[in-house]
């Protein structure tokens, strides 16, 4: 288990690793940290299967909890990446759409696990804390969009 006074457990079927694994895979600052397996059966699984995966997204902590098929993500969780430009927020938008994912609305995005991505430029995140003028152009062009157009959410915002 992870040492942190507070990690985020994510719940998964049975793909912990895998998903632990991908996610080191794409983004800066993430690894699998540890690989722990039960150590009897359980209800939804056996003695050496594994359980929980302790790792690292963009820095910060998880824990993926091989808890079987009975609870389903929705979008009430999602992890927020926040990007610097088009370059990035491609790259991490087409790797998570383009493993199994799914595109949605916003800059939202749903891995093959079903867990919610947003990923969000920062020139979005900056016109909206703005606010005013700046923050409704940024916003009103944002709903239009399923991954975020850089180029435009600056054209919004020059106005």
């Amino acid at each position: 288990m992870s040492k942190n006074k507070s990690t985020i457990c994510v719940w998964y079927d049975k793909d912990a690793e895998e998903a632990a694994t991908f996610y080191a895979s794409v983004f800066p600052n993430s690894k699998v940290n540890a690989v722990h397996k039960a150590p009897t059966d359980y209800p939804s699984g056996k003695k050496g299967d594994v359980i929980t995966v302790d790792f690292t997204v963009a820095g910060i902590p998880y824990i993926g909890l091989n808890g079987g098929p009975i609870f389903k993500h929705n979008e009430a969780f999602s992890i927020c990446i926040a990007t610097d430009d088009q370059a990035e927020t491609d790259k991490y938008w087409n790797a998570i759409v383009g493993n199994g994912g799914q595109e949605s609305a916003c800059g939202w995005c749903k891995d093959k696990w079903g867990i919610s991505w947003q990923i969000t430029p920062r020139v979005l995140t900056d016109a909206m804390a703005k606010g005013g003028e700046d923050a409704q152009r940024a916003f009103t062009a944002m709903m239009d969009m399923k991954k975020i157009d850089v180029a435009k959410i600056e054209k919004a915002v020059r106005g």
